[in-house]
């Protein structure tokens, strides 16, 4: 019998900012199982900044995605046929599987996960990547001690809403950054941040001076642009500043100029880039840590959720232009 699904393909490389005309949904055949494959369809599917990269052919750490090649993205799944014995028809799997409604790929490359714990959904955001990125930052890089001031940008997204509450939980003071006074409310009230700072204000660099009165001792990176400008000269001596990414600044087509970097040297600060793949012990440890917290209802997140494959590539566009509100997801198929 033959299989046929829907995937989302990259039609063309955006100029800027992705337009709906650079993808195409299309209808593919899909192969026979060989030893040690699983079909799966798709449940959820994440959305996330760093997809952005995969659609340029700009040489990056992660290979992009060709022509016509299905678009780069987490998946949950449900196993419907299985030709490896690691996996059943009926079992959840996690995996990187595509924007695709069904897919063929190797068992050895997906997570089995526990179908009666926490929602499916959330094992592609608070459990997912971004909980083990926000996790790996603050473990790896940011350090925030007891009494120290730690500022998270983007602060109600899937990254943010996690890095400053494992912050909170080490005894920092959490001053967020967000776009809105809903996305604020949210971050203080729902998140438990001790402030929000609204980057739409017309004063951005005195907000967070009154915000953060002793100053910044870590920074979490996720946008860049105007906010990177208005953090870096707060930083204080031995700040550490994570640079999980910079959305503010992936559509443009010109590098920006960065801040002079002599306040590295003065104020002997620690910068450095975090790509989650680098430690990929992360995501185990996260999971086995935050899950019971998830479980419980200490660990807050929010889930930003969109219906339909074929509004993907809407919903890439929107978060780029920071129009979701939590971890953004696609609905792709029934969730059991």
């Amino acid at each position: 019998m033959t299989l046929t699904r829907q995937a989302v393909v990259l039609r063309q490389r955006p100029v800027g900012a992705p337009r709906a005309e650079d993808f195409e949904l299309v209808d593919q055949t899909l192969p026979a199982l060989a030893d040690g494959q699983v079909l799966t369809r798709t449940i959820w599917l994440s959305i996330d900044p760093y997809m952005r990269g995969r659609l340029s052919d700009a040489k990056s750490y992660a290979t992009p995605v060709p022509i016509g090649g299905v678009i780069t993205g987490e998946t949950v799944g449900e196993v419907v046929a299985s030709a490896d014995a690691r996996l059943a028809v009926g079992d959840i799997v996690v995996g990187p599987n595509g924007w695709a409604s069904h897919v063929v790929s190797e068992a050895k490359h997906l997570v089995k996960l526990d179908r009666h714990g926490p929602p499916l959904s959330t094992y592609l955001g608070v459990l997912g990547m971004p909980g083990t990125t926000a996790y790996s930052g603050m473990t790896d890089i940011g350090r925030a001690k007891a009494g120290e001031t730690v500022v998270i940008s983007a602060a109600s997204g899937a990254v943010g809403s996690v890095a400053g509450q494992i912050a909170k939980r080490a005894g920092a003071r959490v001053v967020g950054v967000a776009g809105g006074a809903e996305k604020c409310l949210f971050v203080q009230e729902t998140l438990g941040f001790d402030e929000c700072v609204d980057h739409r204000v017309l004063d951005l660099r005195a907000a967070l001076e009154q915000a953060c009165p002793n100053g910044i001792d870590v920074y979490f990176e996720n946008v860049g642009g105007d906010l990177q400008q208005a953090v870096f000269p707060m930083l204080n001596a031995f700040g550490r500043m994570i640079m999980c990414g910079m959305v503010a600044e992936y559509n443009d087509t010109k590098l920006r100029p960065g801040p002079n970097l002599m306040r590295v040297v003065r104020n002997r600060l620690h910068i450095e880039g975090l790509i989650v793949s680098d430690k990929p012990e992360r995501f185990a440890e996260w999971r086995a840590l935050a899950r019971p917290w998830v479980m419980e209802g200490s660990l807050k997140y929010r889930e930003d959720v969109i219906e339909g494959l074929e509004n993907a590539p809407a919903a890439l566009m929107g978060i780029l232009g920071g129009r979701n509100f939590g971890k953004l997801l696609v609905r792709v198929g029934a969730d059991p």
